[in-house]
């Protein structure tokens, strides 16, 4: 029989006794990010890590046998392990409960489809998200609602997600998770301070692009990758000091952003975190914005995922015995607005990548890495490479 199609959405936006949950939820996103830039490897990309764990996290509830085995196997953790529901729940909390943070999950369900009670409850246990019924017969109008959804839970940054023809005739479930930030500098960048400067693209271009700067305490730390490639880790607080922004960027600035693609785990963000030292310097870091859209089937596909998308091996029977179901696509937007009063963000996570010309001055005038985290939790909402800066 012909599998039916779900199509899972994933939005995420920007600018605790949760510990193995949680880094294993970061590694995996960090790995959806590692593995969509090797193939745009020198294009700007962002990517929200939570976004992308969380609506996989809800497409794991559904599933069942083998399919459930390979999610699981490659994802890193299970929503079947006991009490993992509340620690979703209450990491969600967490992170909900920080200002200029909203967050939101969304079913939205063809009103012919029965959901089984348990893949209610472990959405709203999990997810606190209850199913919206849609008639998708009519996926003109049921896109619309969709798109009023995202909108409303992203501050009008993505008013537009998903483009007319999104739904065929056997869609029968969209999952969305939407997140939203609005993050102000602890110390914000004097506008006077913002010149022109040269920033040396990854393609070896180069274009003029306005530098911000400002001169202060910040945490720091430099680090070597096993292959030998110097790198810097600076940074910069959000007000309120909870959530912060990291920038990592090669000490050398013809070594290209890949070069540090293997440091881009949960236990490596934590030694980040240890060695950091407060010391004065001057950060220069171009204003920015980055909009992406990511279709995360292939990338997904290649981390072992594939069978999710496949007509005869995708096992959704926790979510309906009514028909077979699989997934059709994977589907992220991320807005990013970084600039001199802070981050105002549609769906990114962050790592910056910078380079310095003094050893007073770090000046991100080359391709870099930015990681957008909560620190109480380790939680990476954003995170993204920037390799020519663009400002809409």
């Amino acid at each position: 029989m012909q599998c039916e199609l779900v199509l899972v959405v994933l939005v995420a936006l920007c600018g605790s006794g949760l510990c193995n949950l949680l880094e294993q939820q970061t590694d995996f996103g960090l790995r959806v990010f590692s593995e969509a830039a090797r193939s745009s490897p020198d294009s700007n990309l962002a990517l929200s890590p939570y976004g992308v764990s969380s609506v996989l996290g809800m497409a794991q509830l559904g599933a069942y046998g083998n399919t459930l085995k390979t999610l699981t196997t490659h994802m890193g953790y299970s929503f079947q392990d006991r009490g993992i529901h509340r620690q979703q729940r209450l990491l969600h909390r967490d992170l909900a409960s920080e200002e200029g943070v909203e967050l939101a999950s969304g079913v939205m369900v063809d009103r012919k489809l029965l959901l089984e009670k348990s893949f209610r409850r472990g959405l709203a246990k999990a997810f606190q998200a209850m199913p919206n019924q849609l008639d998708f017969s009519q996926p003109e109008t049921a896109r619309k609602i969709i798109n009023s959804w995202v909108s409303d839970h992203t501050a009008g940054m993505i008013p537009q997600f998903l483009p007319s023809g999104a739904f065929g005739d056997q869609t029968r479930l969209v999952l969305l998770n939407a997140m939203h930030f609005h993050g102000l500098w602890k110390m914000p960048f004097d506008p006077k301070m913002t010149q022109q400067m040269l920033f040396h693209g990854a393609n070896g271009s180069t274009v003029s692009v306005p530098m911000m700067r400002i001169t202060n305490k910040f945490n720091y730390a430099d680090f070597v990758t096993p292959e030998g490639v110097e790198y810097d880790v600076i940074e910069v607080p959000y007000e309120g000091e909870s959530l912060s922004m990291l920038l990592v960027s090669t000490f050398e600035p013809d070594k290209p952003l890949s070069a540090l693609r293997g440091e881009l785990r949960s236990h490596r963000l934590k030694e980040w975190r240890q060695e950091m030292r407060k010391v004065n310097r001057q950060l220069a870091l171009p204003r920015f914005s980055i909009d992406t859209e990511l279709d995360l089937k292939s990338t997904l596909s290649r981390l072992g995922l594939g069978d999710i998308f496949s007509q005869t091996k995708a096992d959704f029977s926790r979510i309906t015995t009514d028909e077979p179901l699989c997934v059709s696509k994977v589907l992220q937007r991320v807005k990013l607005e970084v600039n001199e009063e802070g981050t105002k963000g549609s769906a990114a996570t962050a790592a910056i990548i910078f380079s310095r010309m003094a050893v007073e001055e770090i000046t991100l005038d080359h391709p870099f890495l930015f990681l957008i985290q909560h620190k109480p939790t380790g939680a990476v909402l954003f995170m993204g490479q920037v390799n020519q800066p663009q400002n809409h």
